[in-house]
């Protein structure tokens, strides 16, 4: 199955990926009607738990951490997703619009977003890190940083070009940029991370780096949507642990115990006289 990217207007080009087909893991994911989007921790291969605080979703990211966005069609027809993470359109590079680039997906098609678009075969890695360092304000644009959201439009018609054929996913870390995912990630508990960690001073928010450049073929296809109103858009703020605790999104994690009780500490003394 091969996922497309598709360019904006009514009758949009589009690029089309070579990618793989797999399972999705079945834990709680930031869902609308039509399409699910998941965080993925990319070097424990594990779900980044939603979180959910007045009304809003958030994620707790890894400074230097390399992840990627799951996306998993819950539609009957073709959908065109634009991308958006720290208010640059992921494909384009462009400030964010709904009427942008997007990838486009078949009925029930889940896709593996790794990076930003380079060209036509290449994708530069999406990675947590400090704002300064993110890929929206090294280009002039930090006002945005710390989001990701997806844009989605139904099909007015089928797509003018014929899907790619399906290619085998390469194993190893030269794998495409955009593959789906081969392993089905455990989600990690909110609470997983050490109190240390949890309990550590602010740090400086963090934003998207533009990382190592993976191989991720692509090309062109044909999108019209039916309208161009979004029909949803999802939204997932991000930021890192200490800094959700600290703004109250998170819960402060419990002191340490300097000792555990034992069940069998010993033999039976005599207690005390009264």
């Amino acid at each position: 199955m091969a996922l497309r990217a598709c360019v904006s207007a009514a009758a949009t080009a589009a690029f089309v990926l070579a990618v793989a087909a797999a399972g999705m893991p079945s834990t709680a994911a930031a869902s609308g009607h039509l399409l699910d989007v998941r965080v993925i921790d990319r070097a424990r291969n594990v779900e980044l738990p939603v979180i959910r605080h007045q009304g809003q979703l958030y994620v707790a990211g890894t400074p230097g951490t390399e992840y990627s966005v799951m996306l998993r069609s819950r539609a009957a027809g073709d959908l065109l997703a634009v991308l958006s993470v720290d208010g640059v359109n992921a494909v384009s590079g462009e400030t964010a619009r709904p009427d942008q680039t997007g990838y486009v997906l078949r009925p029930r098609q889940q896709a593996e977003i790794r990076g930003w678009r380079k060209d036509l075969q290449r994708t530069a890695a999406f990675h947590f890190t400090t704002l300064p360092d993110s890929y929206a304000a090294r280009t002039g644009r930090p006002d945005d940083v710390g989001v990701i959201g997806v844009a989605v439009f139904r099909a007015a018609t089928p797509p003018a070009l014929a899907i790619a054929p399906r290619h085998p996913a390469r194993a190893g870390a030269s794998d495409s940029g955009e593959t789906m995912a081969r392993q089905r990630p455990d989600a990690a508990s909110a609470g997983s991370a050490s109190a240390a960690e949890a309990a550590a001073a602010p740090s400086a928010p963090l934003g998207t780096g533009h990382g190592r450049t993976e191989h991720s073929p692509v090309r062109h296809a044909q999108f019209e949507r039916a309208s161009s109103v979004p029909d949803e858009v999802v939204t997932i703020f991000y930021d890192s642990r200490a800094n959700l605790v600290a703004r109250g999104i998170l819960p402060a994690p419990l002191p340490p115990v300097a000792r555990a009780p034992q069940p069998f500490p010993g033999f039976v003394p005599d207690p005390p006289p009264r």
